[in-house]
């Protein structure tokens, strides 16, 4: 008979085995943790289970979750996001590469209202795409700037890879949000020096509005629909991200007063419709649950791999890797990095982070600081084939000529980026630990 650590072993590979025929993730980390838990210890795991997962769903800062899901769909379902988008292009037209860079501004503002992957990519897929290759643009180019700007709401805040961290880590979500500030902007800062460097290297690439095209709107209408369409949604994101931050409300009721304020926007742009906040609510209802039931089926896995000693398993793993701490943790963060080639975030969240955080806080290292290294290389996880959904959502709304390598190709730079600014977060800690500390959280 095996001993429980080569039990654990044969535990990861009939995980991966399984999610490598198909088998959907939330199925195949419950399958596993109950056949290998019952082999090695028996039926005492089901009187431990229920107690454990009752704790974990009962959580009450759960309910930040669908609620923040709810002010983004609200506001993406609204339409907003149109207008939006037309203010920020007129506004950067002029310049080479101007458009792009619009778009890198929207999709930070649209990832601290709606934080939904989907809805960033898709509505610039839809509205700036064919018009970008109509104005001379570079296909790679245009498919890498829209692909990775709908990644920039996996960090700026509110982020549900924070919240799900957060838990998943014991931390505070006001902590997390404080700290995801500096290397959400810094990334922000990277993509739009990089596309303006280009544009200026490269003009052929990306050219800029012609001006009389730009002219046909006064500057005068430009900056009252500002004022009605940019504005509002700016407001909320501070109001709901202030009162975290600053330690008024609670992430929990912060994000009820942001589902709210969602509706409240929607309402007075004269978007709003009930037909549209039941769709709202269907999905919201939707990602909800879906996020749930991973997160009860990796409590199977969670207390089968505990139960067979798969942490000394893990902890014996690192005492081999020379280098200490430094090491661990780049091998923790590349380790993160190919499992975002084949599974989504959440899964490599609950998978990855619980079995490697024990050993690397037993080295000294600071959780925050760890917390925000793994969510920039979570973005990744969202442009890396064969499995990018950032890439999926926008081949399912791109032109015909738009094809499946001009995405492969335009989504690399932005890779590259990501790893600059996960080094920059490596070797200036103070990027992600500043804010919290001065605001003392």
């Amino acid at each position: 008979m095996f001993d429980m650590q080569t039990m654990a072993i044969f535990m990861l590979i009939g995980f991966f085995v399984m999610l490598m025929i198909g088998v959907p993730v939330a199925i195949s980390l419950a399958t596993v943790g109950f056949v290998f838990g019952y082999l090695g210890f028996g039926p005492v795991l089901f009187n431990l289970l229920p107690a454990r997962v009752f704790g974990v769903v009962a959580g009450y800062q759960w309910l930040a979750i669908p609620l923040f899901i709810f002010m983004g769909i609200t506001l993406e379902k609204s339409g907003l996001a149109d207008d939006l988008l037309d203010v920020i292009g007129h506004v950067a037209g002029g310049v080479k590469g101007g458009m792009a860079v619009g778009i890198i501004l929207f999709g930070a503002l649209m990832g601290a209202t709606t934080g939904i992957v989907g809805a960033t990519v898709i509505t610039l897929g839809l509205l700036t795409l064919p018009t970008l290759i109509r104005r001379g643009y570079d296909k790679s180019i245009a498919c890498g700037a829209i692909c990775a700007s709908g990644t920039l709401g996996q960090i700026i805040p509110p982020s549900l890879i924070l919240i799900l961290l957060s838990d998943i880590m014991q931390l505070s979500v006001g902590t997390l949000f404080a700290a995801a500030v500096g290397p959400g902007m810094m990334l922000v800062v990277v993509y739009i020096v990089f596309i303006l460097i280009l544009g200026w290297l490269k003009p052929d690439l990306m050219p800029p509005i012609p001006k009389e095209e730009r002219s046909r709107v006064s500057g005068k209408e430009l900056t009252i629909r500002f004022w009605k369409v940019v504005v509002p949604p700016i407001m909320l994101v501070v109001a709901v991200l202030g009162s975290i931050v600053a330690g008024i409300a609670a992430p929990t009721e912060a994000a009820a007063m942001g589902a709210i304020g969602g509706v409240i926007v929607t309402i007075f742009s004269g978007r709003f419709s009930w037909a549209k906040l039941k769709l709202v609510a269907l999905d919201t209802t939707k990602i909800s649950a879906i996020m749930m039931f991973i997160l009860i089926c990796a409590q199977v896995f969670a207390l089968s791999f505990r139960g067979l000693n798969g942490e000394e398993l893990i902890a014996g793993m690192f005492e081999v890797i020379p280098g200490g701490v430094n090491s661990d943790i780049w091998f923790m963060l590349l380790l993160i990095f190919i499992l975002g080639f084949f599974i989504e975030w959440i899964e490599i969240s609950y998978i990855a982070v619980p079995l490697f955080l024990p050993v690397l806080i037993a080295q000294g290292a600071d959780p925050v600081w760890i917390a925000m290294m793994i969510t920039v290389c979570l973005q990744s996880s969202f442009l890396t084939p064969p499995f990018g959904w950032a890439l999926f959502y926008l081949k399912g709304v791109a032109p015909p000529e738009v094809k499946i390598k001009h995405l492969y190709k335009g989504v690399i730079p932005f890779i590259v980026m990501q790893g600059v600014a996960l080094f920059l977060v490596f070797y200036y800690p103070q990027i992600s630990l500043w804010l919290p500390k001065a605001i003392g959280w």
